[in-house]
């Protein structure tokens, strides 16, 4: 999920052209809000002419038109398992469905993809009025939609996957529910890793670096890069992080 820094919205207003100050005079209509299970949080899906966005408690969590490093987090992943000929890859995290979009265009027809979502009116939204941004990702038959933590999946499953992809909240530092934290300490990091197949790659997202959760992929056994991209790929924005942790 791409948070939009205040620093990123202003180079993004800079690099704007006259025709694209036309959208900025449409008001925002608030199509659809949601209660976060477990949470005091509301997520709330907004529609602006063909822009979307999905929002908590006033934060924005994601911008259709800012998915660069959702896709990166994907092709980066899928990158390292290339090889394999029936990989199996979890999806935490819906969002719009890019990042499982950009994993089924690089994963070939004999895998599958499981997209962990917790907030069944995401999944809906992605079936509705959020469906043609990503291609329609979830008609795809290698992929199923389970509504359900994330977590729960990690807490049970033992060497099942290839590759996960953690798109969750706003990273190590969350602002949508409280108990997203446990993905992110080395109680969840040592789950994800009995939950990869051998030299399996665990992927996440993050809105900016944390040293400290760094350290924490370190002493949970994985090998670790670090990446930074762009939120809007080759047409630049914010820089996100992108941890790629080899078990």
């Amino acid at each position: 999920m791409t948070y939009i820094s205040n620093d990123d919205a202003a180079l993004f207003s800079q690099r704007l052209d006259y025709s694209s100050l036309e959208v900025f005079m449409i008001p925002w209509e608030l199509l659809d809000s949601a209660q976060v299970p477990g949470s005091s949080g509301e997520l709330r899906l907004y529609r602006r002419g063909k822009e979307f966005s999905i929002r908590v408690n006033g934060c924005e969590l994601m911008n259709s038109r800012a998915h660069g490093s959702e896709d990166a987090l994907a092709e980066l992943a899928s990158a390292k398992i290339a090889d394999r000929p029936c990989p199996r890859v979890l999806v935490g995290g819906l969002g719009m469905g890019y990042t499982a979009a950009a994993a089924l265009a690089r994963l070939g027809p004999g895998s599958q993809v499981v997209v962990a979502e917790l907030v069944p009116a995401v999944v809906r939204w992605n079936r509705g009025p959020l469906a043609g941004l990503a291609g329609h990702p979830l008609r795809d038959a290698r992929v199923t939609v389970q509504e359900v933590d994330v977590a729960a999946i990690l807490r049970t499953e033992r060497r099942a996957f290839d590759a996960i992809l953690l798109d969750v909240d706003n990273g190590p530092d969350g602002l949508s529910r409280k108990g997203n934290d446990w993905l992110y300490s080395q109680a969840g990091l040592d789950a994800a890793y009995a939950a990869l197949t051998s030299k399996g790659v665990l992927a996440v997202w993050s809105s900016g670096p944390d040293s400290a959760f760094a350290k924490r992929l370190s002493r949970a056994g994985f090998e670790v890069d670090e990446v930074r991209v762009r939120a809007r790929g080759s047409r630049g924005g914010g820089r996100h992080t992108i941890w790629l942790a080899v078990s």
